[in-house]
């Protein structure tokens, strides 16, 4: 009997997990079009000329928000025994990666959203699940199936027709699509690195860390580049108000249901929902901007489609095969959804 009642629990366990996996999912869809949004409310607003909610300002921002949130989640985290255990290699990864995700690829994505339409940052993006493939069948000798193989290439040729559809011969090095492959390439290399060096950091630590770094730097790339007047903005109330909504969706609302997803939920789960991100965003898109795709996007997005589900199958199947067996930090695993917004 208690075995009994103790599977009808996990069963009740991972059912909550899924949904609040699903949950996120759409917050997380939903937070380029929410940036996008924003930005579009700040050209309606101009103070002398300038959109007080640019992208710049809105990830600096929104940074500092976050970075308060997630202060207040995690602070027991952040503790001395906590922190000695952490070696000079893990600080030398940790600032790395918190670099690399928490600044560098952010800002990457926030300029290819003012350069293209959402959907194609959102259906480019999804070659970071393949270069995390790749990474991790070259550097961790991974194992993969004839599934993922054929999920990735499906993958790759749906990016690249929504890419070349679209652009043909007029692609440059600073169009929107480019700096989105650049920034996954950059997300999968964080969330390798993750997966080797930071096993053992508790993913709250991580994540203030990361929000930290990633503001400081952000910050000072940007002072260094434009100036200080560039952060002429940075102050308006009118920007904070919306910022502070963004974050308070984003952070908490997309944050705490993906945290209480993971806890509950399986790592196919987790994949499945971070799998279905891109269908959540292009929903999103159109429903908050009126973004509809076109014929490259639904080309494509058919192409890309077809490599999540078999990508899907090939990650159940692995999943069934190792039996549980196979482990990933909490980080590598969180970094699963990809760009979550801020």
């Amino acid at each position: 009997m208690t075995q009994e009642f103790s599977g009808i629990s996990n069963s009740q366990n991972r059912n909550v997990g899924r949904w609040f996996l699903a949950i996120a999912t759409l917050i997380f869809g939903a937070s380029n079009a929410i940036a996008t949004k924003l930005h579009d409310l700040g050209d309606a607003h101009l103070i002398d000329g300038r959109n007080p909610i640019s992208f710049c300002n809105s990830l600096f921002v929104g940074n500092i928000c976050e970075l308060g949130i997630l202060i207040f989640l995690y602070h027991r985290e952040w503790n001395l025994k906590e922190i000695r255990k952490i070696k000079l290699k893990g600080w030398l990864f940790l600032t790395i990666v918190a670099i690399l995700s928490g600044a560098l690829a952010p800002a990457l994505i926030f300029t290819a959203l003012d350069r293209t339409a959402i959907n194609n940052v959102i259906l480019v993006s999804r070659i970071e699940p393949v270069l995390v493939l790749a990474l991790s069948f070259l550097i961790l000798k991974a194992k993969i199936n004839s599934w993922n193989i054929a999920g990735a290439i499906a993958t790759v040729i749906g990016v690249a027709l929504v890419i070349l559809l679209q652009s043909g011969s007029s692609l440059v090095f600073y169009s929107g699509e480019v700096l989105t492959v650049i920034g996954a390439i950059i997300l999968a290399i964080a969330s390798t690195i993750s997966d080797v060096y930071l096993v053992n950091i508790p993913l709250g630590f991580f994540r203030v860390f990361r929000t930290l770094i990633g503001t400081l730097v952000f910050g000072t790339i940007v002072i260094a580049l434009f100036g200080f007047e560039h952060f002429t903005d940075v102050f308006s109330p009118f920007l904070w108000q919306w910022i502070l909504i963004y974050s308070f969706v984003i952070v908490i609302g997309g944050q705490l249901c993906w945290i209480i997803g993971l806890k509950k939920s399986t790592s196919i789960d987790i994949t499945l929902a971070s799998a279905f991100s891109a269908i959540a965003g292009i929903l999103c898109s159109y429903f908050i901007v009126g973004q509809s795709p076109n014929a490259a996007q639904y080309i494509g997005g058919g192409f890309i489609l077809l490599g999540i589900m078999l990508g899907d199958v090939g990650a159940w199947m692995q999943d069934k095969k190792a039996k549980g067996t196979q482990t990933h930090s909490a980080i590598a695993i969180d970094m699963e959804a990809g760009f979550k917004g801020v």
